[in-house]
């Protein structure tokens, strides 16, 4: 009876132990078979500065589990993108199944490699994502060797730089006026500003035309000047002489911006002479053979007139001027009426 319970208790105990053995292998299975698996590799280790490698990325994973290279994911085809800054190009893919077990697949992705700086270099693991799942591949190394030419060697087994077929117009631009657009751009708008204000400036005189001050009227001017000369009272101290100098002086001036007249360079007479030719002026000019004539006698003659001369030269200068100004331009009244009866 012991040895019967003590067979069955030892069946038991390896039962159990052949049960977990083999739960233990069917989890490691199933886990295996759902990984993703990368593998990195390089046709050569070490190459030429401005020679082709080629990187191989197999891919391990399930029939239904696809995915992509995120690095490759928007590489046009002839384009490439770079790694290590733009030290390393690869080129675009080419993607092919290598074998298929099951619900297994293995994928070979093909890569063009190329490097035009010599030196060491250690690329970074590559990433795989799926729907589910994603995966890195391991780190290739590559040495790229330094072309050594000599100053008149002839360099062969390389390929002649080609243009592309369907170059386009700024393809034909060079690269020095492509570079620099902002600075022709600068230039073109400072030729045309040249242009425009040198035409100005032969058309004006000035490279800039400010709006000028409004000068005021001859009459206000004269009218000005004789109140000043009222208020300094030069006769009034006995200065006849500088007063009637004054006088003359800002009728002269009067005379020349209102009428045109050079009368700063006129004698008295041609003064009179000129203004006797002027139809608008001719009758007021009894006002300045008046001033002109106590004038000459103070001046040449050195004649002191009487308070009552002076005062009657002030009054006629600035009757002269206040008779003399244009009148203000009406509006035509028959032309209004006759619109308000038409109406």
């Amino acid at each position: 009876m012991n040895y019967e319970n003590y067979a069955s208790s030892l069946m038991i105990k390896s039962l159990h132990k052949y049960l977990t053995i083999l739960f233990v292998a069917l989890t490691s299975c199933l886990a295996s078979s759902a990984a993703v698996n990368v593998t990195a590799s390089l046709d050569s280790a070490s190459i030429l500065m401005g020679r082709v490698d080629t990187l191989r990325l197999f891919v391990e994973r399930d029939a239904n589990r696809q995915g992509v290279f995120p690095l490759f994911n928007k590489v046009p085809q002839g384009g490439y993108v770079t790694l290590l800054g733009d030290t390393i190009e690869l080129g675009a893919p080419r993607m092919d199944t290598v074998k298929q077990e099951g619900s297994r697949i293995t994928e070979r992705l093909v890569v063009p490699v190329q490097v035009f700086d010599s030196g060491f270099y250690k690329l970074p693991p590559f990433i795989y994502i799926s729907a589910t799942d994603s995966a890195v591949s391991n780190q290739v190394e590559l040495t790229v060797v330094p072309v050594k030419v000599g100053e008149n060697d002839t360099i062969s087994d390389y390929k002649d730089i080609s243009d592309p077929s369907d170059r386009s117009f700024w393809d034909w631009m060079p690269d020095w006026l492509y570079d620099l657009w902002w600075l022709w751009i600068l230039l073109i708008v400072a030729i045309a500003v040249a242009i425009y204000f040198g035409r100005k400036y032969r058309k004006t005189g000035k490279f800039i035309s400010l709006p000028e001050k409004p000068q005021p009227k001859p009459w206000t001017v004269a009218l000005d000047r004789l109140e000043n000369l009222k208020a300094k009272n030069l006769w009034e101290n006995g200065m006849e002489k500088e007063y009637f100098t004054d006088l003359t002086d800002i009728l002269r001036d009067y005379l020349a911006q209102r009428f045109g007249i050079n009368a700063m360079e006129m004698t008295s007479r041609q003064i009179m002479q000129t203004l006797a030719d002027q139809a608008d002026v001719k009758e007021k000019r009894s006002y300045v053979r008046k001033i002109l004539d106590i004038a000459d006698f103070v001046k040449f003659a050195k004649v002191r007139p009487l308070p009552a001369d002076n005062v009657e030269a002030f009054d006629n200068a600035v009757n002269f001027v206040k008779e003399t100004i244009p009148s203000e331009p009406q509006p035509d009244n028959q032309s209004s009426e006759k619109k308000g009866g038409d109406q």
